[in-house]
């Protein structure tokens, strides 16, 4: 590395004293070892994926000459393979991430093949569900044997994929409640990854993989009172954006805060979606029934929900202050209101359309405030989206419409460019 190259030039010039070099160089040395570990840990793991999927091909390809004794063995081989392998990481390579990943991802893959092969020799019958739900119960000691994240990321693609397919593709008369059991079996594993408090790329997926899984899945207890779900991701939103404005995510990167990104682009897009009369007129048609409502799947998830996400609302109010509560953290209080009078009074998504504009403007500002560009363009987004929206939902004229667009696209760049300059004057200060 040049900078290492140039130590000894600074220590002869006295700029820096050698104890200072030697720390410098101790930690370059041991942030490109880190980074090595990273790319032995990538390469390792795809290496895996490629080794287990080659083995599959190569036995499939004369497959069906085998005679069955000779199939159920070169079956269960690479399952056999796997486990040695692990069993060796554990006692020879135990404190070596690369390893234990690499192992468990290909133990992984072994145990879904195997699975499939052995049912396909011996005609045992089961469809594609069962076949997730059994592969994702016998890997999950995996993630904590061999304390494997991206077994643990699998795990819960593969969870994710099993709630869809049997409850939205299924059509099954009662709701399949397996993947929220699942998902709870790998809530251990993550808050282990949380406490190390260490930012890498593993956390992260985590962070978005549950993320989106909890987004997918939450409308799969729909039953009979879908209506009511429409305030249940409004909760779940609210919730994610409070998680994301906790502590301890205050020095993280943006990008790596799912739950603040997730949070703030779905009520965006569900306030957008709602801003349309559609639903409002169907809403209006709609007759709830008391007791069947508040047993119903639909509205304990929201009341549940609801709660989790005002507990941690009100414990971020404590910790710093009402004035720093951002208004997408109360945005789902106020859609329950509006919830509420929409049952009884028409035109309803007026007061959305002025909830978006003001959140809009709000957003606007607080870039501005800020000096963040991001948000300050997200503001702008919700703006524009707004009058988009409503192009496509009036009857206003062409030339209107026409001038609206104008008058947008106009903020966008008056606003970007006075930011602009507005940080040049900051840096030559």
């Amino acid at each position: 590395m040049k900078i290492l190259k140039d130590l000894t030039e600074l220590v002869n010039a006295d700029v820096i004293s050698s104890d200072t070099a030697e720390k410098i160089k101790a930690y370059y040395i041991q942030k490109e070892s880190k980074s090595q570990n990273k790319l032995f840990v990538v390469f390792g793991v795809l290496g895996s994926l490629l080794i287990g999927l080659g083995i599959m091909l190569i036995i499939a390809h004369n497959w069906d000459e085998l005679p069955v004794f000779i199939k159920t063995v070169l079956a269960f081989i690479p399952l056999v393979t796997g486990q040695l392998l692990c069993a060796f990481t554990l006692f020879k390579k135990k404190d070596s991430v690369a390893w234990k990943e690499a192992t468990a991802v290909f133990l992984f893959i072994a145990v879904g093949a195997c699975i499939s092969l052995i049912s396909q020799i011996y005609n045992i019958p089961g469809d594609i569900n069962s076949y997730t739900l059994t592969w994702m119960l016998l890997c999950l000691p995996l993630v904590y044997i061999m304390d494997s994240s991206i077994v643990s990321l699998f795990y819960i693609v593969g969870i994710s994929y099993y709630n869809t397919s049997t409850n939205y593709w299924g059509y099954h008369e009662n709701n399949n409640y397996w993947y929220w059991l699942l998902l709870l079996a790998i809530v251990p594993h993550y808050y282990i990854l949380i406490k190390k408090n260490v930012e890498n790329n593993f956390l992260s997926f985590h962070h978005w993989m549950i993320a989106i899984s909890l987004i997918i899945s939450l409308g799969s207890i729909a039953k009979s009172n879908e209506e009511i779900m429409v305030l249940s991701y409004m909760s779940l939103f609210g919730l994610f954006y409070n998680i994301g404005n906790h502590s301890y995510f205050e020095n993280k990167k943006t990008i790596n805060n799912s739950y603040l990104l997730s949070g703030a682009l779905g009520i965006f897009i569900m306030l957008i979606g709602l801003s349309f009369n559609w639903f409002w007129k169907y809403l209006l048609k709609e007759t709830f029934v008391f007791l069947p409502v508040i047993s119903s799947p639909e509205f304990i998830s929201f009341i549940v929900i609801s709660i989790l996400a005002t507990v941690i609302l009100y414990f971020s109010i404590i910790k710093k202050s009402i004035h720093s509560i951002h208004p997408y953290a109360i945005i789902y209080i106020l859609f329950i209101v509006l919830f509420i009078i929409g049952n009884y009074i028409p035109y309803i998504q007026i007061l959305i359309n002025i909830l978006l504009l003001t959140l809009g403007t709000y957003t606007v500002w607080d870039g501005t405030r800020k000096n963040h560009l991001g948000i300050l363009n997200f503001g702008l987004l919700i703006i524009s989206s707004l009058v988009i929206a409503r192009f496509f939902d009036t009857n206003i004229s062409f030339v209107i419409r026409g001038m609206m667009f104008v008058l947008v696209g106009i903020g966008f760049l008056v606003t970007n460019l006075w930011m602009l300059k507005k940080r040049k004057a900051h840096e030559k200060n």
